[in-house]
């Protein structure tokens, strides 16, 4: 009988952790003012812009490596994106068969402001909490990381 109660438990925890951060988001996007170039992408397009920020110089087999994806899915995102002015390809000096990943500066600043003003306002809700419970979401950020390392081995 506990491990069935355990089971609903958990469920009811991944439920209300999927909904509350899901909702973090949408309230950051929609108070925070995503820039008009990022509105218009996919979520795959977006997820790779935003690799692209945080790791500059990024290959298509990196990137396709770090969002799950594959290599010939990534590229096609790639060159979509290029198209639009949106990426920078350039070759790798070591071997030219790799293309570096990169945004275009303009870009890159505005992305980075974005982000910079998301991160204020969470940090600024997160500061409205007790000491303690600021320690419980510091410890739970990291025992949410060991949740998606389980989630990419597969596990279930």
């Amino acid at each position: 009988m506990a491990t069935s109660t355990a089971v609903i438990d958990q469920q009811l925890v991944a439920d209300a952790l999927l909904k509350e951060t899901a909702r973090i988001r949408r309230v950051g996007r929609r108070r925070q003012g995503r820039p008009a170039e990022l509105v218009r992408l996919t979520g795959a397009q977006l997820e790779l812009v935003k690799l692209v920020r945080r790791s500059p110089g990024v290959s298509v087999a990196q990137a396709a490596a770090e969002l799950g994806l594959a290599a010939n899915t990534v590229s096609t995102l790639v060159r979509r994106l290029s198209d639009e002015g949106m990426l920078v390809r350039t070759p790798d000096p070591a071997d030219r068969r790799i293309a570096r990943l990169e945004l275009p500066e303009q870009l890159a600043r505005r992305v980075g402001a974005y982000r910079d003003r998301r991160m204020m306002a969470l940090g600024a809700a997160i500061a409205t909490l007790e000491t303690d419970q600021q320690a419980t979401i510091a410890a739970a950020t990291a025992l949410l990381g060991r949740v998606a390392d389980e989630l990419e081995r597969g596990v279930a």
